[in-house]
Formats: C-alpha cells, structure tokens, sequence
C-alpha cells in the first residue's frame, strides 16, 4: 500500500475507531488494513495507535501525526479536484462542524438529500459549543450563530434569525411580567458568557428605532446553550435566544415569550470555512445546498 492510501486508512480508523470499520469503508480485506499500519509505524519509528478489544485510539503521536495527515489530505484532494473534470461530482471527505438546533433542527434532518445530490462525498461531524480551530483540526467548514469574530476565516452568511426574550410560566407568576423593556432591569436573567470571558450579554431590545442594551441582573449564569435553556426551564429567570432553540418549548407551554410587541436585533447565520479552502469543491456544494435550507426557513439573508 502507497503512503497516500496509507494515510487515507489510518484516518479512518481514527475517525471510526476500529481496524474492521475502516477496512470495510476503504473496501480491503482487514489484514491487509493491519499490515499497512504496521508498516506505517515502522516507517515512522512511533507507535501510532492504542489498540484493545473494544476500540481503537490514537496515542499521543498518533494524534498529532492524525492532525497533520487531515491537513496533507485535505490539500491533495483539493488539488486532485480543482485540476480534474469531476468538478461538477465532487468527491472525498467533508468534515464539519455543528451544533445546537442547526445540526438537529435544520441540516441533520436533510443531509440524507445532500449525500443523494453528492453520493461521493462522505461527511464527519464534530458537534459542540467549544470554538474550534479550523486549520489545526481539519475542519473544512462550520455553521454559528453570532457576529464572525475570526478575520483570518472566509464567512458566507446563512440568514438572520429572530431573537425573542422569554421565560417559564413559574418565573412569571412569582415575578410578573415586563411590559416594557425599560422594566428587564428590575427582573432577574440568566447570564450567558463566552468560556474564557467573564462579561455576561445584555439583553438587546429595539426600542424607537434603536438597539437598546438593558443590563439584567441575576443570580446564575452559564457558558453553554443547552444549559441556557434549561435554566429558563426552571424558572431561573429571563432568557434572550433565537426563536429557533424554544419553538417546541413555546408551542408547550413550558416558556413563554414576553414583550412581543417590540423587536430583538435578528442574529445571523454563517458559515465559515478557512482560506486555503475556499476553491474546494466539497465546500462550495455544501454551502450552495445549506443556503437554500435557511432562505426555507427564514428568507434570503440581509446584506452584511
């Protein structure tokens, strides 16, 4: 087996966790996946993977080498894709990463259709609020809400998503309801921070035309979306979200959406992918496909 072959199949058991699952994915006889990793580590002089009868694990070298194979990989297919004549098939691995009601609400529940448009791209999903970095883990592409904070990245934004403040029936009742949004600041909210930064969010109202910030305060705060959620869930105190997240909770009854009769500034949708992956043709089709998915749901996005 080729250094190139080599390095697509000890992807692959990383990312499946198992010599057998590989084997059957690259379509080769699973000895054959075991001596090619034999040789592998004895080219490298480094033990790559821990392996035992339930799983298999990269060891600390293997992860780096992992890390850095996704990278030479990724450019090769590239290359490969950019100069071929299948530019209109695209083929090869997209990794991305979601998370939230995009994976589960909007892209997860339709990439059946996407793999049928593209049936030889395979897709790897990492999920999480944690920022990731793009470049060092492989990601060709993700999806977040918020304003892109990292210039060093190409954002295409999605769409802008309505904001709405709301909270449990039970908070309301021992607390009453805001009927105006000078009133938040005599309520208790749930603070929401970014990890690694202690300032809790304002809540953001437009009031006569502009964006007001009302500073609430409140006695628990927390630095993950979930989380956020069921915080308001347990009467915990007001919460400001994109719409999206609650429509279940809303339709129950289990939170209820207050001042109503003013705007929160819409939140927008991007995607974001690094430079070095801008001509990928995986990338583009994909972006292409989860446009149409959100201009479904809320339009066609506003102008930057």
């Amino acid at each position: 087996m080729d250094r190139f072959h080599a390095l697509q199949l000890f992807n692959r058991i990383v990312e499946l966790g198992s010599f057998t699952e590989a084997a059957r994915a690259l379509n080769i006889p699973r000895a054959t996946a075991t001596h090619a990793i034999k040789e592998l580590e004895r080219r490298l002089g480094a033990r790559l993977l821990d392996r035992t009868t339930r799983q298999v694990r990269p060891t600390l070298d293997g992860q780096a080498f992992y890390e850095r194979s996704q990278r030479v990989l990724a450019d090769l297919e590239d290359a490969e894709t950019a100069l071929s004549t299948h530019v209109a098939n695209p083929h090869g691995t997209l990794r991305l990463n979601l998370h939230g009601a995009h994976a589960t609400t909007i892209i997860l529940p339709r990439i059946g259709q996407f793999r049928e448009r593209y049936p030889r791209i395979d897709v790897v999903i990492s999920s999480g609020d944690r920022l990731v970095d793009l470049v060092k883990e492989g990601i060709d592409c993700v999806v977040r809400a918020g304003q892109p904070r990292d210039s060093s990245l190409v954002v295409r934004k999605l769409a802008d998503m309505p904001e709405i403040i709301c909270a449990s029936p039970e908070y309301l009742a021992r607390n009453g309801t805001p009927t105006h949004p000078r009133e938040l600041t005599k309520h208790q909210g749930i603070g929401f921070f970014a990890p690694g930064n202690d300032n809790r969010y304002p809540f953001k109202v437009i009031v006569d035309g502009e964006v007001t910030e009302f500073e609430v305060s409140g006695w628990i705060s927390v630095s993950d979306a979930e989380c956020y959620t069921s915080a308001a869930l347990a009467g915990c105190g007001l919460i400001q979200v994109p719409r999206l997240r609650l429509e279940e909770h809303l339709r129950a009854g289990r939170l209820v959406q207050v001042l109503s009769e003013w705007s929160c500034p819409e939140v927008p949708v991007c995607a974001l992918y690094p430079f070095h992956r801008q001509l990928s043709p995986r990338v583009r089709v994909f972006i292409d496909w989860v446009r149409d998915l959100y201009a479904e749901k809320f339009g066609a996005p506003k102008p930057h």
